[in-house]
């Protein structure tokens, strides 16, 4: 399963991890390096609505505790749990980004190996579908 990006959102996150410092590019930082080269690059405007991007609103399904949880994939700076808003760094949000909305994904997070479905998708700005 490879994710897919819009041009704007692999430059973005390409730019973010080339700027760290050396002392933050963890395990994490890492992972979303990886998840990017394997990405399938689409023109901005050019991806389905029910993908996860940067700034997208997401509900998702952990399938062994049955809990519910939704979130705004956002830049490190905006980040802010109290309103729902993981960064793109996260965890979570390396896991998220660039899959369906329908789809699960198996994926290690700090309470251990996770299946989650991703069951809704809202992008602020609507796009027209790959």
């Amino acid at each position: 399963m490879k994710p897919f990006l819009t041009a704007s959102d692999y430059k973005t996150i390409h730019t973010l991890i080339l700027n760290l410092p050396p002392q933050l590019k963890g395990k994490e930082v890492i992972q979303l390096q990886h998840e990017i080269k394997s990405a399938e690059i689409v023109p901005d405007g050019q991806l389905s609505p029910d993908i996860i991007q940067i700034n997208s609103y997401f509900e998702v399904l952990d399938l062994e505790t049955q809990r519910l949880m939704k979130f705004q994939v956002v830049l490190p700076h905006q980040a802010d749990l109290k309103q729902s808003k993981i960064s793109i760094l996260s965890p979570l949000g390396v896991a998220m980004i660039g899959f369906r909305q329908g789809m699960t994904v198996e994926w290690t997070l700090p309470g251990g190996r996770k299946r989650l479905q991703i069951n809704q998708v809202d992008n602020p700005i609507r796009s027209t579908q790959i």
